[in-house]
């Protein structure tokens, strides 16, 4: 075999080594960094936060590339987010993505970031039927129906008579009840349920490192989403404890808030940026071989120390013959050629850069000008597909692009904007309507396509990005704020102030309320110009929000406003269905649900909602035969076939069940409610092992569920291993102590066991979790008989 030769560097290792050779001053900062990793975490001299602070252009990105490199020569793993993750899921998820490129995958936290995408798609969605996380008292009944609802829709209902005598136990013994109260969790307080697990995946991968260091970026834009997060980490028993040999580096134009980090001031390095000294410019202007004292002390003069301008200015010693130039004309005087001085302002318009996007931005101008732009220092992220200008740089350009001539402003916007909306027409290509934006490359296409028309014409535009917006906030809560930003940055380019108050307004609303959505909704409920069937639908969404939360009462008042608004709006109607639904209102649902399927008749959504309505009504073989239309109506619908599926098994005819638990699965194969009911299927037939199978995927998809290793726990009584069962019920009390079913059953498998004592205990602490567990008192009395 030919000896193999040494490995060829990527285009991006060479760009990043060149950036390094790039790289001057800061000794003092670097040094300070790197003596941190021979200081053992037990040293009260050893910090754990550094917090990198100064103006634009100071040079906090660059450092911090240089810590993170010199954080990796040191063995540690590491991560760099920046202000594209605007929210903690994503800060999670991008963190997690970069450990596992490096080797160290983060699996649980992934399944549960996996989960939560999931319910984000599925509560937003009304074709799923009820959202998962519906915390809904059954006032008239005194039920609480959280931990009744199947993951993808599929509503619980079809109680048999036994189930329902065991009162809110036999509920969750149907429908794994403490499974779904913790996926309510997960989308109404995503932080609280992804931090435990985050931080506990940090622990088990820092004991295979030296180090584990996380470096955020740009932390000015993102602290108020992340500020309190970062300090509840920090603060101990809050979410589990922090390995010791993780540092955390933040990087913003603002110092800490004083209040909130103020119990962790000795945990912190403060390490402020000044602009460079006369030392490191000149060093700098050496470097770049700037030699002539005129030259150097006009740079000196203009840049004013900061990196970004020297570095920009010493490539253009020629701009300083003009006292009166403008800094644009500094930026670019080493170019000669008229033609490429204006293309390089106008590829300051698009956000990012890739070479398609240079050819639109910059239509007339020469071959080579994408390579020519990747090599001016003040272009970020070169040859990535995602180059951009340094805001210092870029903002000069806008300024002086869009007065200089308005009307090229706007056509050059038109042409982005249309190169865009080209990218995000392809990338709907095979998505869901539905899911659209929970598709990055389509919503970044989007995102980018309005926010060029936007600048193009901020006012005409407004209300088309306005009615986005209610599209972004029903389907994806984080699309929402990248939206709302989105709206900002075009004020602030544009130099409107409509866009600038909508931006910021939008912006406080959706990160004042976590994943909630109602705020946004309101703002452009009383303060947009929208249409009838806009103000419908952007009430439709906001209700589903209250429903989600539990607000029963706001989420109907708000279905019937649209109902009000648009009297043909199937949706408004088929969600009131819901609502109604959910509190025992059975026969209004059904009202509602006639008039949706009137209104739209094809409409596979209304025909399913109107099976599971039957279902929940007991009515089994009526919602067997609306069920079988459903599936014939849309068969790649895996909701159907999980709901028949649970009715047939009601019905005593489980081979049937199984097959249509088989099919539905086969559609969606992360269906965790459809496989814990196939478990439920299989032990009834008899077959153990493949019960046990599907509880083993249930729980490799949604780790720590109690309502799983209670099933689990039935799986192993149904099969007379009592002992077994024992360990399973224990197992998901300790989960959840309040599982009073659970208790229940396990009382079974004592009896089994000859432990009559320790049954009756369990069926007492059942009983005083839920006085009306009408099933414990039965089998209490009976054993005591």
């Amino acid at each position: 075999m030919p000896p193999t030769g040494p490995r060829r560097l990527s285009l991006q290792e060479i760009v990043d080594g060149h950036r390094r050779a790039a790289f001057v001053g800061r000794e003092g900062e670097l040094a300070l960094f790197r003596a941190n990793f021979e200081v053992p975490p037990e040293d009260p001299r050893h910090r754990f936060v550094f917090h990198v602070r100064g103006n634009a252009g100071v040079g906090k990105t660059s450092l911090v590339r240089e810590w993170e490199r010199a954080a990796r020569e040191s063995g540690a793993l590491t991560a760099w987010v920046d202000d594209a993750a605007e929210s903690i899921p994503e800060v999670l998820a991008a963190v997690a993505a970069q450990f596992a490129g490096q080797g160290h995958p983060l699996k649980a936290l992934d399944r549960l970031l996996t989960t939560y995408r999931r319910q984000l798609h599925e509560a937003a969605a009304p074709a799923d039927g009820e959202p998962s996380p519906g915390a809904l008292a059954a006032s008239q009944a005194g039920l609480m129906v959280a931990g009744t609802i199947p993951v993808l829709g599929a509503l619980a209902g079809g109680l048999d008579p036994a189930a329902v005598a065991r009162g809110a136990g036999g509920l969750r013994a149907v429908f794994g009840g403490r499974a779904r109260q913790e996926e309510a969790g997960l989308l109404a307080e995503p932080v609280r349920v992804l931090t435990p697990v985050f931080v506990a995946e940090l622990e088990r991968v820092a004991d295979t490192v030296p180090w584990v260091t996380l470096f955020l970026d740009t932390y000015e834009r993102t602290a108020p989403v992340l500020d309190g997060w970062l300090t509840g980490l920090l603060t101990p028993h809050r979410y589990g404890n922090l390995p010791a040999n993780l540092v955390l580096t933040l990087a913003g134009q603002r110092r800490l808030d004083p209040v909130g980090w103020s119990g962790h001031g000795r945990l912190a390095a403060d390490v402020p940026l000044a602009p460079f000294t006369e030392r490191e410019s000149r060093r700098l202007l050496t470097d770049r071989g700037v030699l002539d004292e005129t030259v150097v002390r006009e740079v000196l003069r203009l840049s004013g120390g900061l990196p970004v301008l020297v570095s920009t200015l010493a490539t253009n010693p020629g701009a300083f013959e003009d006292a009166n130039a403008t800094a644009v004309e500094r930026f670019l005087a080493a170019e000669s050629d008229p033609g490429r001085r204006a293309a390089a302002l106008a590829c300051a318009l698009p956000r990012r850069l890739d070479e398609d996007l240079v050819a639109v931005a910059a239509p007339d101008a020469g071959p080579g000008l994408h390579d020519w732009l990747n090599e001016l220092p003040f272009v970020a992220g070169r040859y990535t597909g995602r180059a951009r200008y340094h805001d210092v740089v870029r903002a000069p350009m806008l300024r002086l692009e869009r007065t200089a001539s308005p009307r090229r402003w706007a056509e050059a916007h038109e042409r982005l904007a249309g190169a865009f909306a080209a990218r995000r027409d392809r990338a709907a290509e095979g998505v869901a309507p539905d899911r659209l934006w929970t598709e990055e490359p389509w919503r970044e296409a989007a995102l980018d396509a309005l926010y060029h028309r936007l600048c193009a014409h901020p006012r005409s535009a407004l209300p088309d990005a306005l009615r986005a917006g209610i599209d972004a906030c029903g389907q994806d809560p984080v699309a929402a704020r990248h939206w709302a930003r989105t709206l900002a940055e075009a004020g602030e380019d544009a130099d409107s102030a409509v866009l600038r108050d909508w931006g910021r307004d939008l912006l406080t609303a959706l990160t004042d309320h976590g994943p909630r959505v109602a705020a946004a909704l309101g703002l452009l409920l009383t303060r947009a110009e929208l249409t009838d069937t806009d103000r419908a639908t952007a009430l439709v969404t906001r209700a589903w929000d209250h429903f989600r939360a539990g607000a029963a009462e706001a989420a109907l008042s708000d279905h019937g406003r649209a109902v009000a608004v648009d009297p043909r709006n199937a949706r408004a109607f088929q969600g009131r269905a819901v609502v109604l639904r959910a509190l025992g209102r059975y026969e209004e649902a059904l009202a509602d649900l006639d008039r949706a399927e009137e209104i739209a008749p094809d409409w596979a959504w209304a025909v399913r909602e109107r099976g599971e309505t039957y279902r929940r009504m007991g009515r089994l073989e009526e919602a067997l035969a609306v069920l079988d239309r459903a599936h014939a109506m849309d068969p790649a619908d895996a909701v159907p076939l999980g709901s028949r599926g649970l009715v047939r098994h009601r019905l005593g005819r489980h081979e049937e069940a199984l097959d249509d638990f088989d099919r539905a699965i086969a559609l969606r194969p992360e269906y965790h409610w459809a496989l814990v009911r196939r478990a439920q299927v299989r032990s009834a037939l008899g077959d153990p092992v493949g019960a046990l199978a599907d509880l083993d995927r249930a729980e490799e998809l949604a780790p720590g569920r109690a309502g799983t290793a209670g099933e689990r726990g039935e799986v192993y009584r149904a099969a007379g291993r009592h002992e077994e069962a024992v360990a399973e019920y224990g197992r998901a009390l300790a989960l959840d102590p309040a599982y009073a079913w659970a208790l229940g059953s396990r009382a079974l498998a004592y009896e089994q066991l000859g432990r009559t004592a320790d049954a009756l205990a369990d069926l007492d602490r059942a009983l005083e979790i839920d006085p009306q567990y009408a099933w414990a008192r039965e089998q209490r009395d009976r054993l005591t008989g």
